[in-house]
């Protein structure tokens, strides 16, 4: 479907009337697993010399869709959905990386992200070195001969700062390695990563994408430009796997090998499959994506100029101002909005903002993003609260610092709102 407009793919991309019943809504597959032709149709799915439907751990029809969705509205060649974003990017790495390799990451990113690269990710051996998103150089700074992937996110949460993904992808294709963006600030509708040089993307599909706060998601979409046989650092991708009878990914699948891999591979392995009951949800969520990305935005920018022009904030970090730093890359790279999310400063500092997420009445205090809902948080003491002082700075989750999320109510109401939680 890739000749429709991005509103037509959101409807329509993946799904196809029910053959069995007619139905038009994409049904739910509650299976467990799915019943051979013969034998030696089972075989052949097991040898990957044909695709379909084994175990719902490897594949299901509902999340098929899906996949195919989101693919096809970012411009990629193949997708991957799993249990949830921090899911999908544990697929992604597992795929690329072995013990004692290194990736390259934007310091601007989810708290839940750095804990991972910081932490988890160390119990496999694989490092991160970290980097600005606004700077390209310093990017190139980090790379050794361990680089094995570059990782940002399009619109970094919670600052809402633009990455440089043109400069950072050069600097990728000059290292030799794939360029990996979080898109889930953005969503396709604000940018497309690989029209600026990414390789592979990466969602939380439980914020914009499924956008009603109601289901854990995660998808993964290859771009297929990315020459996994050149530097022969990416042994997953190009050496015989004994798991199927010496094939080689990259070889036999081409530009979509790597979510082949990640998911006969990863996802057969670990396990972090997307529910049916999810898919259907995040589904039903993309259908009305650009309708409310264009809402958020237009609300987030009203919310924003309010809160610069009152006396009771400090600053305000959104790139949508036009007297923002990051208002050209703003312009540059999502010109439809500068997304939903953005984070500002009481003057009263940590205690005030902690008045204010416990006063307000229609944001909801809690730990998501990307709801119909205007949410709001405190980072440092919620999403970020396990890095250091130092760590929470640099992420743009200062002492200060509160988060909103802007959703598509009435704005004056929204205004309102906040009025009265900030008032002494």
């Amino acid at each position: 479907m890739a000749d429709y407009g991005f509103h037509t793919l959101a409807v329509h991309a993946g799904a196809q009337p029910d053959p069995a019943t007619g139905a038009r809504t994409t049904p739910i597959y509650q299976t467990s697993a799915f019943v051979f032709e013969d034998a030696d149709q089972a075989a052949a799915l097991f040898n990957l010399q044909v695709f379909g439907n084994i175990y719902s751990r490897l594949m299901n029809p509902t999340v098929a869709v899906l996949e195919e969705r989101v693919a096809a509205l970012e411009g990629g060649t193949a997708g991957l959905a799993a249990s949830s974003g921090h899911a999908a990017q544990h697929l992604v790495f597992h795929t690329i990386m072995e013990p004692g390799a290194e990736f390259i990451a934007a310091r601007q990113l989810y708290g839940g992200s750095v804990n991972q690269f910081n932490q988890s990710f160390k119990k496999y051996d694989w490092h991160a070195r970290w980097a600005d998103a606004t700077d390209p150089d310093s990017f190139k700074r980090q790379v050794t001969d361990k680089t094995r992937a570059i990782f940002c996110e399009s619109i970094a949460n919670p600052g809402g700062v633009i990455s440089d993904l043109e400069g950072i992808a050069r600097v990728a294709e000059d290292a030799g390695v794939p360029l990996i963006v979080d898109n889930t600030l953005a969503t396709p509708y604000l940018i497309r990563p690989f029209e600026w040089g990414a390789n592979i993307i990466v969602h939380s599909a439980t914020k914009f994408l499924g956008g009603h706060g109601n289901s854990l998601a995660g998808v993964i979409v290859e771009g297929g430009t990315f020459d996994w046989s050149k530097s022969g650092k990416y042994t997953t991708m190009i050496e015989e796997n004994v798991s199927y009878h010496g094939i080689r990914f990259y070889e036999t699948f081409g530009d979509f090998a790597f979510c082949v891999a990640a998911r006969t591979l990863a996802l057969r392995d670990l396990g972090p499959c997307l529910a049916p009951q999810n898919a259907f949800l995040v589904l039903t969520g993309i259908e009305t994506l650009p309708l409310r990305m264009r809402r958020h935005c237009d609300n987030a920018l009203a919310v924003a100029r309010w809160l610069k022009a009152d006396p009771r904030v400090a600053w305000v970090n959104y790139s949508g101002l036009e007297d923002h730093p990051l208002h050209a890359a703003h312009k540059k790279y999502c010109p439809k909005g500068a997304g939903a999310v953005f984070t500002f400063g009481l003057k009263g500092g940590y205690e005030a903002g902690m008045k204010m997420v416990n006063s307000v009445r229609i944001f909801s205090h809690l730990a998501n993003i990307g709801d119909t809902r205007s949410l709001v948080i405190h980072p440092a003491s919620t999403t970020h609260r396990q890095l250091s002082d130092e760590d929470r700075v640099k992420a743009g989750a200062g002492a200060e610092v509160v988060r909103l999320s802007i959703g598509i109510e009435d704005v004056a109401d929204l205004i309102a709102d906040l009025d009265q939680a900030m008032a002494d």
